[in-house]
């Protein structure tokens, strides 16, 4: 996913322990529904699919069953690689889903790619580097006509406290140990799911029942990858709208108001020859 020689979160180590431990067709079903909802659609049958940044491969497989047909994932991280072939290895080895390694940010490599009717990314590009080439290189991918389904971290919610508090966060959270990064996920639940309060430990009990059915996903491993996710960058939501518009894409929905923002584009023409970043 990222291209940074000095710090860097181990993403992959994060999912593939997640995925060993908590893979099952239920958590497939939640994504699958996540993902159609979104997407307004009741299906993806005959529309081809490319997951940026796959991680543990379960949006991937989601899709594939949701019928898109072919299912192509990427990953820059060999362990998200190795987390994705797992699934594989766990759903009898679809034929026309297939895993590899490669980055976002190579040109060479997203030009040697077809274009796809759907181009998803959830949650990744904003860890690159540079988001905004991430978001470009991800675009050229989409059909005319097809759908670009993002996530980004979103500078909008981020009001107290500001994204440079979250960024130092990360910085020392990647350079930590083990246990520094433990006593670091509880501080994370004390101070913001329980509000610094030690009677509301049924609160976070409550948002991890609520995040398993929501997104399939566990909410440790996903404060883990919040607290760790380094490189990052925030932006906010106009921007990126902005950004994708001035790529010949238009806006049909956006979810707001969590971490991360979803949004959805169709792509109604080519890009210009040349976008600069907001």
């Amino acid at each position: 996913m990222a291209e940074t020689p000095n710090l860097r979160f181990e993403f992959g180590k994060n999912w593939l322990d997640f995925i060993r431990r908590e893979f099952s067709q239920e958590k497939i079903d939640i994504s699958k529904r996540h993902i159609l909802e979104f997407m307004r659609r009741d299906d993806l049958a005959g529309l081809s699919f490319l997951d940026i940044g796959c991680g543990s491969g379960l949006h991937s497989i989601a899709a594939h069953q949701s019928g898109a047909n072919p299912v192509r994932s990427f990953d820059y991280d060999p362990t998200s690689v190795q987390a994705a072939r797992y699934i594989q290895e766990r759903t009898n080895r679809p034929e026309n889903w297939s895993v590899e390694q490669g980055s976002v940010l190579d040109e060479a490599y997203m030009d040697s790619l077809p274009r796809f009717d759907v181009v998803y990314s959830w949650g990744v590009l904003h860890h690159t580097g540079d988001v905004w080439r991430a978001v470009r290189n991800a675009a050229g991918r989409v059909k005319p006509g097809g759908l670009f389904y993002i996530a980004l971290y979103s500078a909008d919610v981020q009001i107290d406290p500001p994204p440079q508090f979250w960024l130092d966060v990360k910085k020392k959270y990647v350079s930590s140990g083990p246990l520094v990064r433990r006593y670091m996920e509880l501080w994370y639940v004390y101070r913001f799911q329980m509000s610094c309060r030690p009677w509301n430990i049924m609160t976070p009990i409550r948002q991890m029942i609520a995040y398993k059915k929501n997104r399939g996903m566990s909410m440790f491993t996903d404060i883990r990858d919040w607290l760790g996710g380094w490189p990052m960058e925030f932006v906010y939501d106009k921007d990126v709208v902005a950004f994708c518009e001035r790529l010949g894409l238009e806006l049909k929905n956006i979810k707001t108001g969590e971490a991360c923002t979803e949004f959805l584009f169709a792509k109604t023409a080519d890009e210009p020859p040349a976008t600069a970043a907001p």
